[in-house]
Protein backbone atom coordinates (compact mmCIF):
# COMPACT_ATOMS: atom_id res chain seq x y z
CA UNK A 1 0.00 0.00 0.00
CA UNK A 2 1.23 3.49 -0.83
CA UNK A 3 1.69 6.21 1.78
CA UNK A 4 0.57 9.65 0.67
CA UNK A 5 0.96 13.01 2.35
CA UNK A 6 -1.10 16.04 1.29
CA UNK A 7 -0.37 19.62 2.29
CA UNK A 8 -3.65 21.45 1.71
CA UNK A 9 -3.43 25.13 0.87
CA UNK A 10 -5.91 27.79 -0.18
CA UNK A 11 -4.43 27.98 -3.70
CA UNK A 12 -2.69 24.65 -4.24
CA UNK A 13 -2.23 21.14 -2.90
CA UNK A 14 1.26 19.69 -2.55
CA UNK A 15 1.50 15.90 -2.47
CA UNK A 16 4.18 13.29 -1.83
CA UNK A 17 3.82 9.53 -2.46
CA UNK A 18 6.07 7.03 -0.68
CA UNK A 19 6.11 3.51 -2.03
CA UNK A 20 8.38 0.57 -1.13
CA UNK A 21 10.55 2.70 1.12
CA UNK A 22 11.24 5.56 -1.30
CA UNK A 23 9.57 8.66 -2.68
CA UNK A 24 7.96 7.57 -5.94
CA UNK A 25 6.16 10.82 -6.85
CA UNK A 26 5.69 14.36 -5.69
CA UNK A 27 4.23 17.53 -7.11
CA UNK A 28 1.69 20.33 -6.85
CA UNK A 29 -1.88 20.52 -8.18
CA UNK A 30 -4.52 23.21 -8.19
CA UNK A 31 -7.34 21.12 -6.72
CA UNK A 32 -8.05 17.65 -5.38
CA UNK A 33 -9.75 16.46 -8.57
CA UNK A 34 -6.41 16.68 -10.39
CA UNK A 35 -5.15 13.82 -8.20
CA UNK A 36 -7.94 11.48 -9.32
CA UNK A 37 -5.69 9.82 -11.94
CA UNK A 38 -3.09 8.88 -9.32
CA UNK A 39 -5.26 8.33 -6.25
CA UNK A 40 -8.79 7.96 -7.59
CA UNK A 41 -10.97 4.87 -8.14
CA UNK A 42 -9.11 1.96 -9.68
CA UNK A 43 -5.66 3.17 -8.61
CA UNK A 44 -3.25 1.33 -6.29
CA UNK A 45 -4.56 1.34 -2.67
CA UNK A 46 -3.15 4.15 -0.53
CA UNK A 47 -3.34 5.67 2.93
CA UNK A 48 -3.73 9.42 2.43
CA UNK A 49 -2.98 11.77 5.33
CA UNK A 50 -3.67 15.49 5.60
CA UNK A 51 -3.96 18.06 8.37
CA UNK A 52 -7.30 19.13 9.84
CA UNK A 53 -8.29 22.43 8.19
CA UNK A 54 -11.21 24.17 6.47
CA UNK A 55 -11.48 21.74 3.55
CA UNK A 56 -10.51 18.64 5.54
CA UNK A 57 -14.10 17.32 5.77
CA UNK A 58 -14.53 17.56 1.99
CA UNK A 59 -11.15 15.95 1.31
CA UNK A 60 -11.89 13.14 3.78
CA UNK A 61 -15.24 12.38 2.12
CA UNK A 62 -13.75 12.53 -1.40
CA UNK A 63 -10.81 10.24 -0.53
CA UNK A 64 -13.20 7.75 1.09
CA UNK A 65 -15.38 7.79 -2.06
CA UNK A 66 -12.30 6.97 -4.11
CA UNK A 67 -11.89 3.80 -2.04
CA UNK A 68 -8.70 4.96 -0.32
CA UNK A 69 -7.96 5.27 3.42
CA UNK A 70 -8.17 8.91 4.63
CA UNK A 71 -6.19 9.89 7.73
CA UNK A 72 -7.05 13.21 9.43
CA UNK A 73 -4.06 14.61 11.33
CA UNK A 74 -4.35 16.43 14.66
CA UNK A 75 -2.70 19.80 13.94
CA UNK A 76 -1.64 20.26 17.58
CA UNK A 77 0.73 17.28 17.28
CA UNK A 78 2.21 17.63 13.80
CA UNK A 79 5.66 18.48 15.13
CA UNK A 80 5.90 14.93 16.44
CA UNK A 81 6.01 13.63 12.87
CA UNK A 82 8.66 16.07 11.68
CA UNK A 83 6.62 18.93 10.23
CA UNK A 84 8.61 22.14 10.65
CA UNK A 85 11.65 20.24 11.92
CA UNK A 86 14.96 22.17 12.22
CA UNK A 87 13.17 25.43 11.44
CA UNK A 88 12.47 24.43 7.83
CA UNK A 89 8.82 24.52 6.82
CA UNK A 90 7.66 24.47 3.21
CA UNK A 91 4.72 22.80 1.49
CA UNK A 92 7.06 20.30 -0.18
CA UNK A 93 8.81 19.33 3.07
CA UNK A 94 5.53 19.15 5.00
CA UNK A 95 3.96 16.78 2.46
CA UNK A 96 7.04 14.56 2.54
CA UNK A 97 7.13 14.49 6.35
CA UNK A 98 3.46 13.49 6.43
CA UNK A 99 4.00 10.74 3.83
CA UNK A 100 6.91 9.24 5.78
CA UNK A 101 4.85 9.39 9.00
CA UNK A 102 2.12 7.39 7.23
CA UNK A 103 4.76 4.88 6.14
CA UNK A 104 5.95 4.49 9.76
CA UNK A 105 2.41 4.34 11.15
CA UNK A 106 2.94 7.41 13.35
CA UNK A 107 0.05 9.64 12.28
CA UNK A 108 -1.63 11.38 15.28
CA UNK A 109 -5.27 11.12 14.28
CA UNK A 110 -7.81 13.87 14.88
CA UNK A 111 -11.48 13.23 15.63
CA UNK A 112 -13.79 13.45 12.61
CA UNK A 113 -17.24 14.89 13.28
CA UNK A 114 -20.26 12.90 12.16
CA UNK A 115 -22.11 14.31 9.09
CA UNK A 116 -25.00 15.51 11.27
CA UNK A 117 -22.66 17.42 13.59
CA UNK A 118 -20.77 18.83 10.61
CA UNK A 119 -24.00 20.28 9.23
CA UNK A 120 -24.94 21.70 12.64
CA UNK A 121 -21.48 23.29 12.99
CA UNK A 122 -21.74 24.93 9.55
CA UNK A 123 -25.20 26.36 10.34
CA UNK A 124 -23.97 27.78 13.65
CA UNK A 125 -20.90 29.37 12.07
CA UNK A 126 -23.07 30.86 9.32
CA UNK A 127 -25.27 32.38 11.99
CA UNK A 128 -22.21 33.80 13.71
CA UNK A 129 -21.12 35.46 10.47
CA UNK A 130 -24.55 37.04 9.99
CA UNK A 131 -24.60 38.29 13.58
CA UNK A 132 -21.18 39.90 13.20
CA UNK A 133 -22.17 41.52 9.90
CA UNK A 134 -25.37 42.95 11.39
CA UNK A 135 -23.50 44.27 14.45
CA UNK A 136 -20.88 45.91 12.27
CA UNK A 137 -23.52 47.61 10.11
CA UNK A 138 -25.42 48.88 13.16
CA UNK A 139 -22.23 50.31 14.67
CA UNK A 140 -21.41 52.03 11.38
CA UNK A 141 -24.91 53.52 11.09
CA UNK A 142 -24.72 54.89 14.63
CA UNK A 143 -21.35 56.46 13.86
CA UNK A 144 -22.63 58.15 10.69
CA UNK A 145 -25.70 59.51 12.49
CA UNK A 146 -23.59 60.84 15.37
CA UNK A 147 -21.29 62.48 12.84
CA UNK A 148 -24.29 64.52 11.68
CA UNK A 149 -24.99 65.72 15.23
CA UNK A 150 -27.91 63.31 15.72
CA UNK A 151 -28.49 60.19 17.79
CA UNK A 152 -30.39 56.92 17.61
CA UNK A 153 -31.81 55.73 20.93
CA UNK A 154 -29.94 52.85 22.59
CA UNK A 155 -31.52 49.45 21.97
CA UNK A 156 -30.68 45.85 21.11
CA UNK A 157 -30.12 44.74 17.53
CA UNK A 158 -33.63 43.31 17.19
CA UNK A 159 -35.23 46.77 17.66
CA UNK A 160 -32.62 48.88 15.91
CA UNK A 161 -34.61 49.50 12.74
CA UNK A 162 -37.65 50.50 14.80
CA UNK A 163 -35.51 53.09 16.57
CA UNK A 164 -34.22 54.38 13.22
CA UNK A 165 -37.81 54.88 12.02
CA UNK A 166 -38.73 56.62 15.26
CA UNK A 167 -35.71 58.97 15.05
CA UNK A 168 -37.21 60.90 12.07
CA UNK A 169 -33.83 61.56 10.51
CA UNK A 170 -33.36 64.16 7.76
CA UNK A 171 -33.56 62.94 4.18
CA UNK A 172 -29.84 63.61 3.60
CA UNK A 173 -28.89 61.34 6.52
CA UNK A 174 -31.34 58.65 5.40
CA UNK A 175 -29.68 58.57 2.00
CA UNK A 176 -26.31 58.05 3.66
CA UNK A 177 -27.37 55.11 5.84
CA UNK A 178 -29.92 53.42 3.55
CA UNK A 179 -27.38 50.97 1.98
CA UNK A 180 -26.31 49.89 5.46
CA UNK A 181 -29.91 49.55 6.68
CA UNK A 182 -30.64 47.34 3.67
CA UNK A 183 -27.85 45.00 4.79
CA UNK A 184 -29.27 44.99 8.33
CA UNK A 185 -32.72 44.05 7.00
CA UNK A 186 -31.35 41.23 4.86
CA UNK A 187 -29.20 39.94 7.73
CA UNK A 188 -32.18 40.01 10.08
CA UNK A 189 -34.37 38.09 7.59
CA UNK A 190 -31.67 35.49 6.99
CA UNK A 191 -31.11 35.11 10.73
CA UNK A 192 -34.79 34.25 11.19
CA UNK A 193 -34.56 31.62 8.44
CA UNK A 194 -31.33 30.24 9.85
CA UNK A 195 -32.72 30.04 13.39
CA UNK A 196 -35.62 27.97 12.06
CA UNK A 197 -33.18 25.56 10.39
CA UNK A 198 -31.06 25.30 13.54
CA UNK A 199 -34.18 24.67 15.62
CA UNK A 200 -35.15 21.83 13.26
CA UNK A 201 -31.67 20.29 13.45
CA UNK A 202 -31.59 20.53 17.24
CA UNK A 203 -35.00 18.86 17.49
CA UNK A 204 -33.33 15.70 16.14
CA UNK A 205 -30.68 15.79 18.90
CA UNK A 206 -32.00 14.65 22.32
CA UNK A 207 -28.69 15.64 23.92
CA UNK A 208 -29.20 19.30 23.03
CA UNK A 209 -32.61 19.39 24.68
CA UNK A 210 -31.11 17.77 27.79
CA UNK A 211 -28.24 20.26 27.98
CA UNK A 212 -30.62 23.20 27.53
CA UNK A 213 -32.03 22.47 31.00
CA UNK A 214 -28.93 24.07 32.56
CA UNK A 215 -29.57 27.68 33.70
CA UNK A 216 -27.94 30.20 31.39
CA UNK A 217 -27.53 27.63 28.61
CA UNK A 218 -29.78 28.18 25.63
CA UNK A 219 -30.19 26.36 22.37
CA UNK A 220 -27.15 27.93 20.69
CA UNK A 221 -24.76 27.18 23.55
CA UNK A 222 -25.96 23.59 23.84
CA UNK A 223 -25.87 23.07 20.06
CA UNK A 224 -22.35 24.46 19.71
CA UNK A 225 -21.14 22.36 22.64
CA UNK A 226 -22.56 19.21 21.06
CA UNK A 227 -21.16 20.05 17.62
CA UNK A 228 -17.66 20.53 19.06
CA UNK A 229 -17.55 17.61 21.50
CA UNK A 230 -19.52 15.30 19.14
CA UNK A 231 -19.30 12.27 21.45
CA UNK A 232 -19.28 12.57 25.22
CA UNK A 233 -17.68 9.15 25.68
CA UNK A 234 -14.50 10.07 23.82
CA UNK A 235 -13.39 12.04 26.90
CA UNK A 236 -12.41 10.23 30.08
CA UNK A 237 -12.96 13.14 32.47
CA UNK A 238 -14.50 16.59 32.73
CA UNK A 239 -11.02 18.14 33.00
CA UNK A 240 -10.18 16.75 29.56
CA UNK A 241 -13.25 18.51 28.16
CA UNK A 242 -12.25 21.81 29.77
CA UNK A 243 -8.72 21.41 28.40
CA UNK A 244 -10.06 20.57 24.93
CA UNK A 245 -12.03 23.83 24.96
CA UNK A 246 -9.04 25.87 26.18
CA UNK A 247 -10.60 26.73 29.55
CA UNK A 248 -7.78 25.43 31.79
CA UNK A 249 -4.87 27.64 32.93
CA UNK A 250 -1.42 27.54 31.40
CA UNK A 251 1.22 25.98 33.64
CA UNK A 252 4.93 26.79 33.64
CA UNK A 253 6.27 25.05 36.74
CA UNK A 254 9.32 23.32 35.26
CA UNK A 255 12.39 23.97 37.42
CA UNK A 256 10.43 26.25 39.77
CA UNK A 257 9.17 25.63 43.31
CA UNK A 258 5.42 25.14 43.55
CA UNK A 259 2.84 25.36 40.81
CA UNK A 260 2.92 28.38 38.48
CA UNK A 261 -0.37 28.94 36.65
CA UNK A 262 -1.22 31.63 34.13
CA UNK A 263 -4.13 32.63 31.92
CA UNK A 264 -6.28 30.02 30.17
CA UNK A 265 -4.73 28.26 27.17
CA UNK A 266 -7.46 29.34 24.69
CA UNK A 267 -6.92 26.16 22.71
CA UNK A 268 -9.74 24.53 20.79
CA UNK A 269 -12.84 26.09 19.28
CA UNK A 270 -12.91 29.82 20.08
CA UNK A 271 -16.64 30.24 19.32
CA UNK A 272 -17.67 27.45 21.70
CA UNK A 273 -15.47 28.97 24.39
CA UNK A 274 -16.95 32.44 23.82
CA UNK A 275 -20.51 31.11 24.06
CA UNK A 276 -19.71 29.32 27.33
CA UNK A 277 -18.26 32.53 28.78
CA UNK A 278 -21.39 34.42 27.69
CA UNK A 279 -23.54 31.78 29.37
CA UNK A 280 -21.42 32.16 32.51
CA UNK A 281 -21.97 35.94 32.50
CA UNK A 282 -25.70 35.34 32.16
CA UNK A 283 -25.61 33.02 35.16
CA UNK A 284 -23.64 35.46 37.28
CA UNK A 285 -25.88 38.41 36.41
CA UNK A 286 -29.33 36.81 36.25
CA UNK A 287 -29.02 33.27 37.69
CA UNK A 288 -31.21 32.16 40.61
CA UNK A 289 -29.67 32.49 44.07
CA UNK A 290 -30.82 28.96 44.86
CA UNK A 291 -28.45 27.45 42.29
CA UNK A 292 -25.14 26.29 43.86
CA UNK A 293 -23.16 27.10 40.71
CA UNK A 294 -24.46 30.69 40.77
CA UNK A 295 -23.63 31.08 44.47
CA UNK A 296 -20.12 29.72 43.91
CA UNK A 297 -19.52 32.04 40.95
CA UNK A 298 -20.74 35.15 42.78
CA UNK A 299 -18.61 34.31 45.83
CA UNK A 300 -15.57 33.95 43.55
CA UNK A 301 -16.38 37.29 41.89
CA UNK A 302 -16.25 39.00 45.30
CA UNK A 303 -12.88 37.40 46.15
CA UNK A 304 -11.23 37.89 42.74
CA UNK A 305 -13.06 39.71 39.94
CA UNK A 306 -16.08 39.23 37.71
CA UNK A 307 -13.89 38.43 34.69
CA UNK A 308 -12.04 35.68 36.56
CA UNK A 309 -15.33 34.36 37.91
CA UNK A 310 -16.95 34.27 34.45
CA UNK A 311 -14.15 32.12 33.03
CA UNK A 312 -14.20 29.84 36.07
CA UNK A 313 -17.98 29.41 35.80
CA UNK A 314 -17.60 28.75 32.05
CA UNK A 315 -15.14 25.96 32.84
CA UNK A 316 -17.54 24.44 35.37
CA UNK A 317 -20.41 24.80 32.90
CA UNK A 318 -18.42 22.80 30.33
CA UNK A 319 -17.79 20.10 32.93
CA UNK A 320 -21.45 20.03 33.97
CA UNK A 321 -22.67 19.84 30.36
CA UNK A 322 -20.32 16.95 29.62
CA UNK A 323 -21.38 15.06 32.77
CA UNK A 324 -25.09 15.49 32.01
CA UNK A 325 -24.59 14.38 28.41
CA UNK A 326 -22.54 11.34 29.37
CA UNK A 327 -25.08 10.22 31.96
CA UNK A 328 -28.14 11.17 29.92
CA UNK A 329 -29.83 13.21 32.64
CA UNK A 330 -31.21 16.74 32.93
CA UNK A 331 -29.70 19.41 35.16
CA UNK A 332 -30.33 19.03 38.89
CA UNK A 333 -28.96 21.82 41.09
CA UNK A 334 -29.18 19.72 44.21
CA UNK A 335 -27.30 16.77 42.68
CA UNK A 336 -30.15 14.33 43.39
CA UNK A 337 -29.35 12.39 40.22
CA UNK A 338 -26.98 10.23 42.28
CA UNK A 339 -29.09 7.34 43.48
CA UNK A 340 -28.01 6.06 46.88
CA UNK A 341 -29.35 4.35 49.95
CA UNK A 342 -32.50 6.47 50.01
CA UNK A 343 -34.04 3.88 47.69
CA UNK A 344 -37.44 4.47 46.13
CA UNK A 345 -37.98 7.83 47.79
CA UNK A 346 -34.68 9.07 46.35
CA UNK A 347 -35.65 7.68 42.94
CA UNK A 348 -38.96 9.55 43.06
CA UNK A 349 -37.09 12.78 43.84
CA UNK A 350 -34.88 12.20 40.83
CA UNK A 351 -37.86 11.67 38.52
CA UNK A 352 -39.55 14.82 39.82
CA UNK A 353 -36.35 16.84 39.40
CA UNK A 354 -35.86 15.60 35.83
CA UNK A 355 -39.46 16.44 34.98
CA UNK A 356 -39.06 19.96 36.36
CA UNK A 357 -35.85 20.51 34.36
CA UNK A 358 -37.55 19.37 31.15
CA UNK A 359 -40.49 21.71 31.84
CA UNK A 360 -38.00 24.57 32.14
CA UNK A 361 -36.48 23.57 28.80
CA UNK A 362 -39.94 23.46 27.21
CA UNK A 363 -40.54 27.00 28.47
CA UNK A 364 -37.29 28.10 26.79
CA UNK A 365 -38.50 26.50 23.54
CA UNK A 366 -41.82 28.39 23.69
CA UNK A 367 -39.99 31.66 24.32
CA UNK A 368 -37.77 31.03 21.29
CA UNK A 369 -40.79 30.35 19.10
CA UNK A 370 -42.52 33.51 20.32
CA UNK A 371 -39.37 35.55 19.75
CA UNK A 372 -39.01 34.17 16.23
CA UNK A 373 -42.62 35.11 15.39
CA UNK A 374 -42.02 38.62 16.73
CA UNK A 375 -38.86 38.98 14.64
CA UNK A 376 -40.67 37.80 11.51
CA UNK A 377 -43.42 40.36 12.13
CA UNK A 378 -40.79 43.06 12.57
CA UNK A 379 -39.24 42.20 9.19
CA UNK A 380 -42.65 42.59 7.52
CA UNK A 381 -43.18 45.93 9.26
CA UNK A 382 -39.76 47.26 8.23
CA UNK A 383 -40.28 46.24 4.60
CA UNK A 384 -43.57 48.13 4.59
CA UNK A 385 -42.23 51.32 6.22
CA UNK A 386 -38.80 51.63 4.61
CA UNK A 387 -38.06 52.41 0.94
Amino acid sequence: MRSVGLDLGSRKITYCIVEQGRVSARGTVGCLDELADQLGPGSVPASIAFEACREAWHVHATVAQWGQTPLLIDTTRVRRIGVGQHGRKTDRLDAEAIAWAVERGQIPLAHLLSPQRQQLRVELLTRRGLMETRSQMITTVRGIVRGQGLRIAPCDAERFLDKVLAAKLPLSVKELIEPLLAVVRVAHTQLCTLDERIEALCAKEPAIRMLSTVPGVGLLVAAMFVSVIDQAKRFRSARQVASYLGLVPLEKSSGLPGQRLGAITKHGNSYARALLVQAAWSLLMHGPDSDPLVRWGRALAKRRSKCVASVAVARRLACVLWALWKRGVAYDPEHVAELSAHGLQRSAEVIASQAHALRVEATKTRHRATSLQRRRAAVTRWEANMP
